[in-house]
């Protein structure tokens, strides 16, 4: 007797597909995942530069993990992957990290005095307590550092109001050693009112700053690739690539999928389909039996760019300048510059992460081919570290522009939250995760922490849920007619 066919299609193999056919099959399902690209994983993406297992690898895809996020820590460990973990040393976390300023390339721990002349610059700063000045110079040279084009560029009238806020506070606790360092985090969580304080632009970056740049993250030694391996290890049922979505139609009680299979168009019909592709390339196919608010949200979603460089090195050379980790705020072009850890064999060389550039930043270098970016983002970064010159001090480079990838067209879905609260959020992720008869929706889009793992995961738990219960009425309902 011939098997009965799978009753749900996941089309996409990224964590939302991955963990919603997991917790589908855990439910008694069967379930087949479609996956348009020659492999899985999705954003999460580890690049090896070699075939060994302990060969150096960077993250061009996800890279860190938020202790805070529930749902990701939980996966980790049913994974067996918590051993694994290690702290993420993320952008001037290091007191030999660089920061880019008015002065040229600073050390952190001798950045004190360049960022509040940087601020000076920008506003009068003179009638304020010193440690005021040194809370908003710290703070405007880490929104110079990771945030976007519009904060920098505005960033003096979002600045104004902190400083007037700040002098309000006794702050000098929060000023640590002698190289005035500022632990911002401590500051924001005891003084609710510096974040009233904040302007429009500010305070929608404000949770994303403080957590990229303080000490709630980690890494997966290995690479964030282990996620999704063993997720995909996991599935009794078949992860088919290179099987292109290209068509879907709702219609009655069915779900048409077109697939495209080495040049060939397959119509596929299932009761149940979860489609978990970015929104951005979703609009790009043809879609059939959705309504307006549908067709209208699956238009409106906007996703950011991203484009990472990671430059394969003979040796860590950064180490002989007592760089032991972190990241340099480099500014230009590359934007962020991470000294990765090396966590596979040392006679295989080390692996920094020359670029890191997000939204509107990623063009620059991301726009060109992948020669031209590598040999771009080298000799910027020779500029900082002279070393990269050196005859075979480079043994290779790869890089990813994810706001032209054909896969997912974007690195997250954008910001677009930014300015809204809570409950706000969540409607517009239900928005994006509302289903369309048997074709329902997950990914981080659909959640409310878009950008991150924790997001596609959320989303791939409500959607396992909605489909389990809409699998069983179906089965209820055709028992009784029959």
């Amino acid at each position: 007797m011939a098997a009965e066919p799978p009753a749900v299609a996941i089309l996409g193999a990224g964590i939302a597909g991955l963990v919603a056919a997991h917790e589908l099959e855990r439910l008694g399902h069967s379930v087949i995942v479609l996956e348009g690209s020659g492999r899985i994983g999705g954003r999460v993406f580890t690049h090896r530069f070699g075939s060994a297992d302990n060969a150096p690898y960077a993250d061009l895809g996800a890279m860190r993990i938020p202790t805070g996020h529930a749902l990701t820590m939980r996966y980790v460990d049913e994974l067996g992957l918590t051993p694994a973990l290690r702290p993420f040393r993320t952008i001037l976390s290091d007191p030999n990290n660089y920061l880019a300023t008015g002065r040229g390339f600073v050390r952190v721990r001798d950045a004190a005095g360049p960022v509040v002349e940087d601020l000076r610059c920008a506003v009068p700063v003179d009638s304020f307590r010193r440690d005021t000045v040194l809370f908003c110079a710290w703070l405007a040279a880490l929104a110079r550092a990771v945030g976007p084009r519009a904060l920098r560029t505005g960033l003096a009238a979002e600045i104004t109001p902190m400083l007037r806020a700040a002098d309000r506070v006794d702050l000098s606790s929060y000023v640590h050693g002698p190289a005035d360092r500022f632990d911002l985090v401590g500051a924001f969580d005891t003084h609710p009112q510096l974040r009233e304080a904040c302007g429009v632009r500010l305070a929608g970056f404000i949770d994303d700053l403080l957590l990229e740049t303080g000490t709630r993250l980690r890494y997966l030694a290995g690479g964030m690739g282990r996620i999704t391996d063993r997720l995909a290890a996991r599935l009794r049922g078949p992860v088919l690539l290179d099987r292109e979505v290209v068509s879907l139609h709702v219609r009655g009680d069915q779900v048409l999928v077109g697939l495209r299979h080495r040049g060939v168009d397959v119509l596929s019909r299932y009761p149940v389909a979860v489609c978990t592709l970015p929104f951005s390339v979703l609009r790009e196919l043809q879609l059939a039996g959705l309504d307006d608010d549908k067709r209208e949200v699956i238009r409106s979603v906007e996703y950011a760019a991203a484009t990472k460089i990671a430059l394969h090195c003979r040796e860590p050379f950064w180490k002989r300048a007592a760089v032991s980790g972190g990241a340099s705020a480099t500014g230009g072009r590359l934007r962020q510059t991470y000294y990765l850890p090396q966590d596979g064999d040392p006679a295989l060389g080390a692996v920094l992460l020359g670029s890191y550039a997000i939204a509107e930043d990623a063009a620059p270098l991301g726009r060109l081919p992948a020669d031209r970016r590598h040999a771009a983002s080298l000799e910027e970064l020779a500029g900082l570290h002279p070393e990269l010159k050196a005859p075979g001090a480079v043994l290779g480079a790869a890089s990813i522009s994810w706001g032209d990838h054909r896969w997912s067209k974007g690195c997250a879905a954008h910001r677009w939250r930014w300015g809204k609260d809570a409950a706000a959020a969540r409607a517009e992720g239900m928005r994006a995760a509302r289903p369309q008869g048997g074709l329902f929706f997950a990914g981080e889009h659909c959640s409310s922490t878009p950008a991150w793992i924790n997001g596609a995961i959320e989303s791939a738990l409500a959607v396992t849920g909605a489909v389990d219960a809409a699998l069983r009425t179906g089965a209820a309902d055709r028992a009784q007619r029959s």
